[in-house]
């Protein structure tokens, strides 16, 4: 390898595969947002009522929540890579 090469990293490897990392921050917010913005279209157009923004209200964040925690997951894992044990489990 030249001097001018450089070894490619993991996030070179994503953009080679036709994908990029996730930025967990922008999911979740993106999501509660679209979310937020469901709950106030079902109650402008009074598919709900205001007793149901009680329990309509919260859904956005919970599914934001889960999606953010499935994604750091994920990438926790794809980073590890494939059937490598965690630190100090080594069988030993």
């Amino acid at each position: 390898m030249s001097e001018h090469e450089t070894e490619p990293t993991t996030e070179q490897g994503f953009w080679a595969q036709g994908r990029h990392p996730v930025n967990v921050g922008q999911l979740v917010m993106g999501l509660a947002f679209l979310g937020l913005v469901t709950v106030w279209v079902l109650l402008s157009a009074d598919v709900a009522d205001g007793d149901a923004l009680s329990w309509l209200l919260p859904v956005p964040w919970l599914v934001a929540g889960a999606a953010g925690l499935l994604a750091t997951t994920l990438g926790a894992a794809r980073r590890r890579g494939p059937a490598q044990p965690a630190p100090g489990q080594d069988g030993r």
